[in-house]
């Protein structure tokens, strides 16, 4: 549905931060499903872990962000060029195994609630069907050049 200039259009993060490669399906006002591949060629892996490759969980929390950001942006027709999501809280964060390079990190965005420029959705990352991580998100959106929340 979204190949990553569809994706870079909307979103302001690029490479190494931007973390969805693709979106398969996107239900507005729902739920979004993505993916991150994840390569061993990722600069993070020099450093964690050297000879025990581990994507960090921070980074999988920022990959269900951006694709909990997606769905905001396409949900609500926000303008990017006017407006960025900013995270606010993550809340229930459990990581269940770990993601190692060759895996197909899936995306699973949906939302919880909205109320005017604030979003709460559920992210829920998957490799090969398993549950590999799982948070709470809420979010808003602010205009660009504005000072933060």
């Amino acid at each position: 549905m979204m190949d990553v200039k569809e994706i870079q259009k909307l979103l302001a993060h690029r490479y190494p931060f931007l973390l969805v490669d693709r979106v398969l399906e996107i239900e507005i006002g729902k739920k979004l499903v993505g993916f991150k591949n994840v390569t061993i060629n990722e600069e993070f892996f020099q450093g964690h872990f050297p000879g025990h490759p581990v994507m960090p969980g921070v980074l999988i929390l920022e990959a269900l962000a951006q694709a909990c950001a997606l769905l905001a942006y396409k949900s609500s027709g926000l303008n990017p060029e006017d407006l960025v999501i900013y995270l606010m809280a993550i809340d229930n964060a459990k990581f269940r195994k770990p993601v190692v390079p060759g895996d197909r990190l899936t995306l699973t965005a949906e939302v919880v609630r909205v109320k005017g420029v604030i979003w709460k959705q559920r992210g829920v990352a998957t490799v090969d069907g398993a549950v590999v991580a799982e948070a709470d998100f809420l979010a808003t959106a602010v205009k660009k050049g504005q000072a933060a929340l």
